[in-house]
């Protein structure tokens, strides 16, 4: 398995993905407990930061944490608490709650 760690710099070509490599992907915590799947993306339009995760299939250990939500009342993930993507996205637990 090959996982992109997102370090702060220059990402190589072979590390780019597009959005739809990470649609349906499982979000786990780098513990391994399971949050649900990548529902969709929000990013900022003018500079294309990625801002949030949007859950969906959310487990009851996640619906627990009492998370940020969108208006329809979907969990979002902070982007920035993504470590790695491989065959999981990988997330700090400590960087959400």
């Amino acid at each position: 398995m090959k996982a992109i760690k997102f370090t702060g710099g220059i990402m190589a070509d072979e590390d780019k993905k597009f959005s739809k490599q990470l649609l349906g992907k499982t979000v786990v915590s780098k513990n391994g407990k399971r949050f649900g799947e990548v529902g969709d993306i929000i990013f900022e339009t003018h500079s294309g930061e990625l801002i949030h995760l949007v859950l969906q299939n959310p487990t009851p250990y996640i619906e627990k944490l009492e998370l940020e939500k969108d208006k329809d009342g979907n969990i979002l993930i902070p982007f920035s608490a993504v470590m790695a993507i491989g065959d999981f996205m990988v997330v700090a637990e400590e960087d959400i709650i």
